[in-house]
């Protein structure tokens, strides 16, 4: 991005080459027929019980899935994920934490394993039991070990209204390690704790309690940092496995590792936004605090005024203005203290002309546009991720279940 640096990316998008799975760890990849004959049933697994994090949706109206998954990850523990797409059993009563309990028994008896060491997601329609009379054929069929050992099939079958699998991984600098992730997610995307449905695996020896301290601090900073539509999904969860077949790690090397994987994984979902043309990256500073800095910047990246004005690559930055003012509670925000700028080019309290101005459209019609705001207050630093709102969205989501 022009004026912004970005971590190295390895998605499938950009590189064609499958990625195989960290060592310890086989993947199931099927079809359940929910809406099509598209694969939608994913169960990812470790050879046994693993250290293990996660962390989930706080709406009021999560779903069995998140109810079963953040009991059962409580402990540190887990062999495997299960995740069905195109169907978030949400809404849908004691019947459908029933049916939720009935797959993590199934899986849990065709690993051999205890149902408190299988973690469960779904993502789709809310309110639709699962279609049990063809999932039950299917479960009773698994055998373990599976064949799978590459992440793009499963990122391909848990994708409901992507357009693209997303998947990214890296080495853990000075050990043999690798973590690899895969992640769905382009629409109701405003995180609250939690993260759309993203798994990591990992074959780095890493402690449960150590597991759980970086996975939630690497979160906090990449996907707790996006936005496509401020609308928090009733299924969001997040899990890291770690095998331990690769041996030891610095602690410090692995941190930036999983952050590298977890930072491409968020660039792809604000770039794969339901309707988006443009990745969105606002990184605010000279805030009070850190905290202050990502309210303000998903302020903006969140404005409906700024995504529509980004994508007529109109650069109106009285609407960053705006929305900058719609933080009302931060009385410390003094407007001539504040800096604004579209990629490295400052439009305010610097004015551009007519002319500076026209040739500033050329910049916002990039597939990438970075909004810098300094605020003049202290140190505190955050970027946040999103896209542009175009008539695709409306579409999408008009048309979503019909």
């Amino acid at each position: 991005m022009r004026g912004f640096s970005a971590a190295g990316t390895n998605s499938s998008r950009e590189n064609p080459v499958m990625t195989a799975l960290p060592l310890g760890f086989r993947v199931h990849v099927g079809a359940l027929g929910i809406k099509d004959d598209a694969p939608d049933f994913v169960v990812l697994a470790a050879d046994e019980p693993v250290p293990a994090a996660a962390v989930f949706t706080r709406s009021r109206f999560a779903g069995p899935s998140v109810d079963i998954s953040r009991a059962h990850a409580a402990n540190g523990r887990a062999q495997a994920i299960v995740v069905i797409a195109r169907n978030a059993n949400v809404a849908t009563g004691a019947a459908g934490r029933a049916d939720a309990d009935e797959v993590v028994a199934e899986v849990a008896r065709t690993l051999g394993c205890d149902s408190d060491d299988v973690l469960i997601a779904s993502t789709g329609v809310i309110g639709r039991p699962y279609p049990m009379e063809r999932i039950r054929p299917r479960l009773a069929a698994l055998e373990f070990p599976f064949a799978g050992t590459e992440a793009e099939p499963a990122a391909a079958a848990i994708m409901t209204t992507d357009t693209v699998a997303k998947v990214a991984a890296a080495g853990v600098t000075g050990s043999d390690a690798r973590i690899v992730g895969l992640a769905k997610g382009v629409g109701m995307i405003e995180p609250d704790m939690a993260t759309l449905i993203t798994l990591f695996v990992t074959d780095a020896t890493v402690s449960a309690p150590d597991l759980d301290d970086v996975f939630r601090r690497v979160m906090d900073t990449t996907f707790n940092a996006v936005s496509i539509d401020t609308d928090t999904s009733t299924s969001d969860t997040a899990a890291i496995l770690a095998s331990g077949a690769a041996g030891a790690v610095d602690a410090g090397a692995f941190a930036q590792a999983l952050h590298e994987v977890a930072l491409s994984l968020t660039r792809q979902v604000a770039r794969d936004g339901e309707g988006a043309s443009t990745l969105i990256e606002v990184r605010v500073d000279g805030a009070r605090d850190n905290d202050q800095a990502k309210r303000v910047g998903k302020a903006i990246v969140n404005s409906p005024l700024v995504k529509t004005a980004v994508h007529g690559a109109d650069p109106n930055w009285g609407r960053v203005a705006m929305a900058i003012g719609k933080c009302s509670d931060d009385t410390d925000i003094d407007q001539n203290q504040v800096v604004i700028r579209f990629g490295a080019t400052e439009v305010y309290p610097h004015l551009l002309d007519e002319t500076a101005l026209g040739a500033l459209s050329g910049y916002l019609t990039g597939d990438e546009v970075g909004i810098h705001v300094s605020l003049g207050i202290a140190g505190g630093a955050f970027t946040v991720y999103g896209c542009d709102l175009t008539d695709g969205y409306i579409r999408i989501n008009a048309d979503y279940t019909t």
